[in-house]
């Protein structure tokens, strides 16, 4: 046995109420408990094991929702017929239909991009339904919510779309797995760009999303701006779905500002981006500069959203339909095929999620959450649309490149709305485990 997997094992443990513990959560009390002997929640009878999906289908974030959707089902079709998409393409050979011999189901929630609503759909789903896993969400505050929930529940936690440091940082949990990137990585891989293009000494108002992924990016942005000499002259924040942005564009006009950072997500950032090209910013020159706006994460649904709004603006994404790997081009050939139009970043980490999860469990030979955990820590694979990629073990963190994007100036068509600028390494926005502080504690069963 491997140091590593003897670490996974020794980190087990199986009362439920002692993991709430650890992880310092308020109790749920779930009323299911160990299936048959084996020894773990939720443990599938019969020939089926369901997965439990739970996105925004209502509120600011439900259009990368409906896609997260989207991409699960093909997933699921992908996983029990074992092949099409990128299961093709994915190095690991393992599923070759179904999971452990069982046919996979699903089950769906509606988060409304609320902690509260979301947890309460992940515990109907694993009390009601018998989910043996969660996955979904497009907010970090949720994704943040849902899995200390599934750490006291003993189920095992596939994030969606969550890109807040805390997520793998100081609310990392055994039970929890991330694939997306996260804002330190963001950080690191558009600095330098922003650098090259708009030059040092800046002054930069920000407008930042009222909960924990808005001020992990304000403070990553500011952290790998600041040597450049970008300065900060305010950084206000907006609540999520707000809708009208203008109180608060107003004030940059006067602030001295000569660049905007909107550090929102989802129709928040195509309302405050769209609202400030109207109040005239783009075309300001200030402080004997052009007027710059920063969009630091981007997805294709957003900058769709905001149409000619978005061209020549900088950020970042996790994934891009237009990427020529062999993983890519299968995703958006059976995305396309099935749906009529190219995936999202959304789309694509949810898909590769479920798929990460189900041939973690075929290697495992079970479902069991601190075995599958012990497949997926350490765990270096490729062909899934990011080149090589690895989860890290010490914070179940995923490692890979960062792609810089930006707007489009002369776009084909409504979906050539984003084009690729920098492909960063691996190796320039990886960091200690212990930056981001948190401790993963023990695995839980149930």
């Amino acid at each position: 046995m491997s140091e590593r997997k003897d670490i996974t094992r020794r980190r087990v443990i199986k009362s439920g109420a002692a993991a709430a513990a650890a992880a310092g959560a308020t109790p749920y009390f779930f009323t299911r408990a160990f299936a048959d002997g084996h020894g773990y929640m939720n443990a599938p009878k019969g020939d089926t094991v369901t997965f439990g999906f739970n996105v925004p289908q209502t509120g600011a974030y439900a259009d990368e929702g409906a896609d997260e959707l989207r991409a699960y089902e093909m997933a699921v079709e992908h996983i029990n017929a074992g092949g099409g998409g990128m299961l093709d393409t994915f190095s690991s050979k393992a599923l070759k239909g179904g999971v452990n011999g069982k046919t996979v189901k699903f089950v769906t929630g509606d988060t409304q991009t609320k902690s509260d609503a979301a947890r309460a759909s992940a515990k109907r789903m694993i009390e009601n339904d018998g989910a043996i896993m969660i996955t979904g969400g497009s907010s970090s505050g949720v994704a943040i919510a849902v899995q200390g929930l599934c750490q006291e529940a003993g189920v095992i936690f596939m994030s969606g779309l969550t890109h807040s440091n805390d997520t793998t940082g100081k609310d990392k949990r055994a039970n929890g797995f991330r694939h997306f990137f996260n804002t330190e990585m963001t950080g690191a891989a558009l600095g330098p760009v922003l650098n090259n293009n708009y030059g040092k000494d800046r002054k930069v108002y920000h407008l930042t999303a009222d909960y924990t992924w808005g001020y992990s990016q304000e403070g990553s942005m500011i952290k790998y701006t600041q040597p450049y000499g970008w300065e900060t002259v305010a950084a206000v924040k907006t609540p999520v779905g707000a809708g009208d942005f203008s109180q608060f564009i107003t004030p940059v006009l006067s602030s001295g500002a000569d660049t905007l950072v909107l550090n929102h997500y989802g129709k928040d950032m195509v309302n405050s981006l769209t609202q400030a090209v109207q109040f005239g910013l783009r075309d300001k020159q200030v402080n004997g500069k052009d007027f710059t706006i920063v969009v630091p994460l981007y997805s294709r649904l957003m900058a769709q959203g905001a149409g000619a709004n978005v061209k020549g603006i900088f950020g970042s994404t996790n994934w891009h339909w237009s990427l020529q790997d062999e993983g890519s081009k299968a995703f958006v050939k059976a995305f396309g095929t099935k749906y009529g139009f190219p995936p999202s970043q959304a789309a694509h980490t949810t898909y590769c999620q479920a798929l990460l999860y189900a041939d973690a469990c075929q290697r495992a030979g079970t479902f069991k959450p601190s075995e599958v955990g012990a497949a997926l820590e350490g765990f270096k694979f490729d062909g899934l649309g990011n080149g090589p990629t690895e989860y890290r073990a010490e914070d179940h963190q995923c490692f890979k490149d960062v792609l810089v994007v930006k707007g489009k100036e002369n776009p084909t068509s409504k979906f050539d709305v984003l084009e690729v600028v920098e492909v960063t390494p691996r190796a320039k926005v990886e960091y200690a485990p212990s930056l981001l502080g948190g401790e993963l504690g023990p695995y839980n069963n149930g």
